[in-house]
């Protein structure tokens, strides 16, 4: 009886680590996959490289019933462009950062990361000044 409950303990033992092994896994790959394509943005930002997925030759058009949906694509653009300029900045890439704060600005001027983006445009500009 004693040894049917140590074989258990060690089969609920090497599941738990089967588990945590497994998720760990997984977390490593994640990881990769997103530092591969912020690394493919950010070339294609800078105009050294090609982005991994080509974009399509025209828009397509929502249609008419899909209305409501145009605002949250928007915002996720917005997010996005804000995102990615933030990260530009933290990596060390002041001008990058501009650059894409800058075209956040233009393609949404009443969008509202606008203010949260002329704060940082300001920042960044004092950053290239000190270099």
């Amino acid at each position: 009886m004693l040894a049917m409950f140590w074989l258990v303990i060690a089969v609920i033992a090497l599941g738990a680590g089967g588990l945590v092994w497994y998720g760990a896994k997984r977390w490593q790959a994640r990881e990769a996959a997103q530092e591969d394509r912020m690394a493919a943005f950010l070339a294609a930002a800078k105009g050294n490289g090609k982005p991994a997925d080509p974009a399509p030759a025209e828009p397509v058009a929502a249609p008419a019933s899909n209305a409501a949906l145009a605002p949250s694509a928007g915002l996720a653009q917005q997010k996005l462009l804000f995102e990615a300029a933030h990260k530009a900045g933290e990596a060390g890439e002041p001008a990058l950062a501009i650059q894409l704060y800058a075209r956040l600005l233009a393609r949404f001027p009443a969008s509202g990361f606008a203010d949260q983006a002329r704060a940082r445009v300001e920042a960044e500009k004092k950053k290239l000044a000190k270099a």
